[in-house]
């Protein structure tokens, strides 16, 4: 049998408080979500002024980095370079920029999503959160 990390709700608590900070220090308002490696919601913060809309993108942003095992702009990318198949992939529904895969010791253990600014300040505050965990 093999064994696996996961994560721990203190580590999200940490994701979550670094990432907002990293937010907050920015005056960017967004919404920040972790999930586990099946996608499933950990935990999420939604800082004042962000659009609602934000809080079903960030989780999804970061179900989609879970499941994919990588960031989700990867497939945004692929999608504007032409491969429009991937609008069609099950599950996945936050191929934008924003999601970032959680990677211990080279196991996908979660993802973070943002959502409320531009994406590639998005993808910075859940690089932010993830460097908490060391």
């Amino acid at each position: 049998m093999i064994s696996k990390m996961m994560l721990e709700a203190a580590d999200v608590a940490k994701i979550l408080a670094a990432a907002q900070a990293e937010a907050v220090k920015n005056a960017w308002p967004v919404t920040i979500a972790v999930c586990d490696d099946g996608g499933h919601l950990l935990g999420l913060t939604r800082l004042d002024g962000v659009a609602p809309i934000s809080a079903y993108i960030a989780p999804e942003k970061a179900r989609c980095a879970a499941l994919g095992r990588r960031d989700s702009g990867s497939y945004e990318k692929m999608i504007n370079e032409g491969r429009v198949s991937f609008l069609s992939a099950p599950v996945l529904q936050g191929m934008l920029e924003g999601g970032v895969p959680i990677t211990i010791n080279g196991h996908v253990v979660g993802a973070v999503g943002v959502s409320g600014v531009k994406s590639t300040e998005d993808a910075q505050i859940a690089q932010a959160g993830i460097a908490a965990l060391g």
